[in-house]
């Protein structure tokens, strides 16, 4: 399922970054915690904006 979430993260991220709500929703489709999520955008350096939350 990790895979899955790299993957889903790397195709929604635009130019090293992936809105917080992006994010969540990516969560939520694969049915999967917002840290899973966040893992996966560190493990790509991919940059978390505009959380609302403090999620992540």
């Amino acid at each position: 399922m990790k895979d899955r979430v790299v993957e889903e993260v790397k195709k929604r991220a635009v130019k090293g970054k992936l809105p917080c709500l992006t994010a969540r929703r990516i969560a939520e489709e694969l049915g999967v915690s917002y840290k899973t999520v966040g893992e996966a955008a560190d493990k790509l350096k991919v940059k978390i904006t505009n959380c609302q939350l403090g999620c992540f």
